[in-house]
């Protein structure tokens, strides 16, 4: 695939360091996972419904906990939120799983979209919904992926549903990857 450039796509590497990564997996794993996909999820501060592909008052699980609202804050020190999300989705991917083609609810969320990768590395797809360019993108853990303008509302992203992916010319063995997606809610009061 060409390597096409993702306007208001940026990736930062080690944006926690492995310390980090280890703590943050071992809360996310205390956590309690829904089923209810084909992949387990862990919502947080307001549950996303998937059939209805909304949010409402109505789903509002309550604050961010602390050790999400923490990262919540650094989102905004570091510029890609102005105020600090109030929604998080935590997905799991075993080896073999991935995602959709899509781009988050547009109404349903703000205008950055941000994922924390922890655990596994792999390849993200990005394609363009105008004209069809293409964009595949190596997610390695540790790593923090914001989306904003163009690469947010423009252009769709998924994960293929694979066992491995081509990382720097090898194939790699994909390892569970946990993504902590954090976005801020649009609903009319």
């Amino acid at each position: 695939m060409e390597e096409v450039p993702v306007p208001g796509l940026t990736l930062i590497d080690d944006w926690i360091g492995k310390s980090d990564e280890d703590q943050l997996l071992g809360l996310v794993d205390a956590g309690n996972w829904r089923n209810d996909l084909k992949r387990r999820v862990q919502h947080f501060g307001y549950r996303y419904d998937y059939r209805a592909r909304s949010v409402s008052l109505a789903d509002h699980l309550g604050p961010l906990p602390g050790w999400l609202a923490m990262l919540a804050g650094r989102l905004v020190d570091g510029g890609a939120f102005s105020k600090p999300p109030d929604q998080v989705i935590i997905n799991e991917y075993l080896p073999g799983q991935g995602i959709s083609a899509h781009i988050d609810c547009v109404p349903c969320f703000g205008e950055t979209i941000a994922i924390l990768s922890l655990g596994g590395s792999t390849v993200m797809k990005f394609q363009c919904s105008a004209n069809g360019a293409g964009r595949e993108l190596t997610l390695p853990n540790c790593s923090l992926l914001t989306l904003m303008g163009p690469a947010r509302y423009d252009w769709l992203h998924a994960i293929p549903a694979r066992m491995s992916d081509v990382i720097d010319g090898v194939k790699t063995p994909r390892i569970r990857r946990v993504s902590l997606t954090f976005r801020s809610v649009n609903i009319a009061a």
